[in-house]
């Protein structure tokens, strides 16, 4: 049975509520042929996000992890393909804290591709009628922080992992100073996510097929 591990993020910036968890705890216990889904809230705080996010991925042992989060103002689900060695805030995250120009691991690597198949996800929720793309910019929030930790974490293990940021849901976007502000609705978002791990659980799947078993 294949793990996939889904994580969001808990509101951020005095909003009530989070697409990214709203969207994923829906999908909390979804199985199907040889997989199930694992879904987990982080805090939307710099080091205590990624040490609860490695800490499930220690426990679960996924064979994929996808982390997930909010990116309001984009119009479509983005599919992160770099992760970068910096966390250098706008604004606080939920603790106070506001990081600037301070590397994710000192002497870390100065960034990590994304091992999921991001253009195939893509173009399989552009299928659906859902908006999609590649990003090549994951911030330097809290998101890009985890992503990193991801990466750095399970490199060189041959799991599967990345990150996704979603739009506004409409109600947020309609409430924003900034008009008009994309958004999308959780049913779009939730449907995105799940055509994006089928997508991953193919090519996980092909790959140990070919000899390429992760661990």
């Amino acid at each position: 049975m294949k793990t996939v591990l889904l994580t969001g993020f808990e509101p951020f910036g005095g909003a009530a509520i989070n697409p990214s968890w709203e969207a994923v705890r829906l999908l909390d216990g979804w199985s199907g042929d040889g997989f199930k889904v694992e879904v987990r809230l982080l805090p939307c705080v710099f080091g205590a996000a990624a040490e609860a996010l490695l800490g499930f991925v220690d426990a679960l042992r996924p064979d994929i992890a996808i982390a997930v989060g909010l990116a309001g103002g984009r119009p479509e689900i983005s599919i992160e393909r770099i992760a970068i060695n910096v966390d250098d805030a706008r604004f606080p995250d939920n603790a106070g804290q506001q990081p600037i120009d301070i590397p994710i691991v000192a002497d870390g690597p100065a960034a990590y591709f994304t091992t999921l198949p991001i253009k195939a996800m893509a173009a399989a929720i552009r299928e659906q009628d859902i908006k999609a793309g590649v990003s090549q910019t994951a911030g330097t929030f809290v998101c890009n922080h985890v992503f990193y930790a991801l990466m750095h974490h399970l490199r060189g293990q041959g799991v599967k992992a990345g990150f996704i940021h979603v739009p506004f849901l409409p109600e947020q976007a309609a409430a924003y100073p900034v008009q008009p502000t994309p958004a999308m609705t959780l049913e779009e978002i939730v449907a995105g996510l799940r055509v994006a791990v089928e997508v991953a659980l193919v090519v996980e799947r092909d790959a140990v097929l070919a000899g390429g078993a992760t661990h």
